[in-house]
């Protein structure tokens, strides 16, 4: 006849398990035993701590390439090469500007010889590179400041602007002294501080 009370437990085989228990299968010391019963045992595993954000669209775990893209695109020396390219680019540009604006005109009365074209554009030339080098180098410096900075702090927040641009403006016055080194530091960071400010509450 079925009966719905539970199967009475055999004191033997009860007194057999929590002999196992307190001997361990492994190790004596539980602690331990619960370890190597962990990784040596047959328990099937599952990839439970896993942790997938709440996305609209299908959810996509990335690579282990696409991991290391990403890592070297963050990467600092990803980033000061970017600002090195674009700096120059930008340079060069307000270089041209200024050269187009502003020749080096000879005058006829004074009796200066005039310039050819080709002297012309070889100033253009000389000015849009100056421009674009010197540009290149302060991306580049603030940059790699920047990062830096950030990797040790741990934080994202306006005083990596600053202080990358008080080191950047400091390292290009001590060309000229220390006045102008601690002049072109102050300057620096200000200019960091008021551009980082408008672009994170634009």
């Amino acid at each position: 006849m079925a009966t719905l009370l539970p199967k009475p437990v055999d004191p033997e085989e009860l007194a057999k398990q929590n002999e196992t228990t307190k001997k361990g299968l492994f190790f004596p010391g539980s602690d331990l035993d619960e370890v190597a019963k962990h990784f040596i045992g047959n328990n099937h595993r599952y990839r439970e701590n896993i942790i997938i954000p709440k996305m609209y669209g299908a959810v996509q775990i990335k690579t282990n390439e696409e991991k290391l893209v990403e890592a070297a695109f963050e990467s600092c020396a990803f980033k000061s090469l970017m600002s090195c390219v674009l700096g120059y680019g930008l340079g060069a540009a307000i270089g041209l500007f200024s050269s187009s604006v502003n020749p080096s005109i000879a005058d006829p009365m004074a009796g200066d010889k005039q310039q050819t074209a080709r002297e012309i554009f070889r100033e253009m030339r000389q000015a849009t590179h100056s421009y674009g080098k010197n540009f290149a180098v302060i991306g580049a410096v603030f940059a790699a400041v920047e990062c830096v900075i950030e990797s040790k702090r741990g934080v994202s927040d306006w005083k990596n602007g600053t202080y990358a641009g008080a080191v950047t403006g400091g390292l290009i016055g001590l060309r000229a002294g220390v006045k102008a080194g601690i002049v072109g530091a102050a300057g620096f960071a200000a200019f960091s501080t008021v551009i980082d400010y408008y672009m994170r509450h634009r």
